[in-house]
């Protein structure tokens, strides 16, 4: 592949992968999650305010409903009455989610607005297509253009490139969360970009004027994703530093790509100081501030730590492995973390940028720990984890490892991908913000393990046939000596 070539697929790919998300990206808020998105950018642009009292989107006119231009999926009565990710703050209503990433989504549709776009209060339908498609349509694009960069390194062929990033486009809970405006696809792609830079930093070991680039942009981007999940950012920003560290082996880059990292995390504190007065805990995390009338969840939130140990061992079970299991809804997944182990903890195992992989798997380890003790909700109303989203990145890049240095796992690959694409199509067409089971999930997730056992099975007996032929005939020659003995 030329040089030309090798910088022209991500591109192309993530072309075809933003294509896609705007196809698929809804023209109105489908739950209450992207509909306070909405709302937080919304108030911005029109009243130049994070409250968010006078959103069309807190309090949808039904005229929008009768003119075919409904903020909220007419189908659902229930969002006829707004939002309820929602904070009550000094008497006036702000969302619930980190405010930050609203203010460049507000920046873009401002500038759109000058290029003809309508005010989000006379189109929401057309607002809503358009942020969706800003901010989960781009995260999804930059994560498929920085995997196929991943797999190259790795060493994948072509086409077995190819196919993996197929099974992560579209054999995952990815295509559903393209389908509204949400913060963790638009976190996927951060690390999805942060994996990158981070591997360009060890190619020139943080030297030159393009290392130091990449180290704060490492961090800038580390920084931003902080604040679309206060779960799983903090962490993700650790481990950034922790590969730096490791990789370079010097205080000077680390360094420098915390500089990276403190505009975004400094700007997203000082925004939530200002709306609630706390520059340190987020402010769904003030149970006073979730006391608002009416509200369906009480002030049940995340941050608060299970009573009982074996009610916590359950629920970090079932995080991966329940009905709504985050390894269970991405069928590949189960092959990276059982595959991945054997690669890893063999002896000598020549395996690429092995310090930043394996930083991002402690991300994957600590987010999931994080959320395992300081939640109860399963993410609340969705498909599968919502918060373990951006976790696929690192889960992919791992299983890209697998399958170049063990290529009798390829067929296991295979049928996963197949099992996980048909699930993936299933969640799609109910969107992420599904509060039951997706349909059909307990045929994929009997299914895969089934084919997957299958699989293995066959492997098992084709594997070393010379050995196997070689040892039934010594079991034959066993078997004459000792009823010739008995004869004797």
């Amino acid at each position: 592949m030329s040089r030309a070539d090798h910088w022209a697929a991500p591109w192309l790919l993530g072309a075809c992968a933003l294509a896609f998300a705007a196809f698929s990206a809804w023209p109105f808020a489908s739950g209450w999650n992207d509909g306070s998105r909405l709302a937080s950018v919304e108030s911005l642009i029109e009243r130049g305010t994070f409250c968010i009292d006078d959103s069309v989107f807190l309090h949808p006119p039904a005229g929008h409903f009768d003119r075919g231009t409904p903020p909220y999926d007419p189908d659902n009565a229930l969002l006829r009455r707004g939002t309820s990710d929602k904070l009550l703050i000094d008497g006036r209503y702000y969302s619930d989610k980190p405010p930050l990433v609203s203010v460049p989504l507000a920046v873009a549709y401002r500038g759109l607005m000058a290029l003809g776009l309508p005010h989000p209060g006379d189109r929401p339908d057309v607002f809503a297509w358009v942020i969706c498609v800003l901010l989960s349509g781009t995260g999804y694009a930059l994560a498929v253009g920085c995997l196929w960069v991943l797999g190259t390194r790795v060493g994948l062929s072509p086409g077995w490139r190819l196919a993996w990033l197929a099974a992560f486009a579209f054999g995952t809970v990815l295509p559903a969360y393209t389908r509204s405006a949400n913060n963790h696809i638009a976190q996927l792609g951060a690390a999805a970009a942060v994996c990158v830079l981070l591997c360009r930093i060890a190619d020139r070991t943080a030297e030159g004027r393009r290392a130091w680039l990449a180290l704060l942009g490492a961090g800038l981007i580390a920084g931003f994703a902080y604040n679309l999940d206060f779960g799983v950012g903090p962490p993700l920003v650790l481990a950034v530093l922790a590969a730096v560290a490791v990789r370079t082996r010097r205080a000077l880059p680390v360094v420098v790509c915390g500089l990276g990292v403190v505009p975004c995390v400094v700007a997203g504190h000082a925004i939530n100081f200002a709306i609630g007065g706390d520059w340190l805990k987020p402010l769904n995390m003030h149970p006073e501030y979730l006391a608002w009338p009416g509200n369906p969840f009480g002030t049940n939130m995340t941050g608060v730590v299970h009573k009982h140990f074996f009610a916590q061992f359950l629920y970090l079970f079932d995080l991966l492995f329940g009905k709504k299991g985050f390894l269970t809804h991405n069928p590949p997944l189960l092959l990276a973390v059982i595959g991945g182990a054997r690669v890893f903890l063999r002896r000598g195992a020549a395996i690429p940028d092995r310090a930043e992989l394996l930083a991002l798997c402690g991300w994957c380890a600590a987010g999931w720990l994080a959320y395992g003790v300081l939640s109860k909700n399963l993410g609340g109303g969705c498909v599968s984890i919502r918060w373990f989203v951006p976790f696929l990145v690192p889960g992919f890049w791992a299983l890209a490892v697998v399958l170049k240095a063990r290529p009798e796992y390829r067929p296991d690959f295979a049928a996963l991908a197949l099992w996980g694409a048909g699930l993936a199509v299933s969640a799609w067409l109910v969107g992420p913000w599904w509060v039951r089971l997706v349909p059909g999930y307990w045929a994929v997730f009997g299914g895969s393990l089934l084919t997957w056992a299958v699989v293995r099975w066959r492997a098992a007996r084709t594997a070393h046939p010379d050995e196997s032929a070689t040892a039934g005939a010594a079991s034959a020659r066993l078997w004459a000596a000792v009823r010739g003995r008995s004869r004797a």
